[in-house]
């Protein structure tokens, strides 16, 4: 995960909202916890949302499949 941190880093550092939203999606993938993989899929959607990304809404589903979101 250390090259993905790195990434996650670089992406901040550019302002790179779009390119934020793969890189969240995919800490959450690699996150050992529930909560973890909760943390990165929310910041991915919120990234998403700033952006207008097309993964916006299957962000959202995930979180509200995980019980972290209501659905609407």
């Amino acid at each position: 995960m250390k090259d993905l941190d790195a990434a996650l880093l670089a992406a901040h550092r550019a302002h790179d909202t779009a390119g934020l939203v793969p890189l969240y999606r995919r800490a959450a993938m690699q996150a050992r916890d529930v909560d973890a993989r909760a943390f990165y899929l929310t910041h991915a959607h919120i990234f998403a949302l700033e952006c207008g990304h097309p993964e916006t809404a299957a962000l959202r589903a995930a979180l509200v499949d995980m019980g972290r979101e209501q659905p609407l």
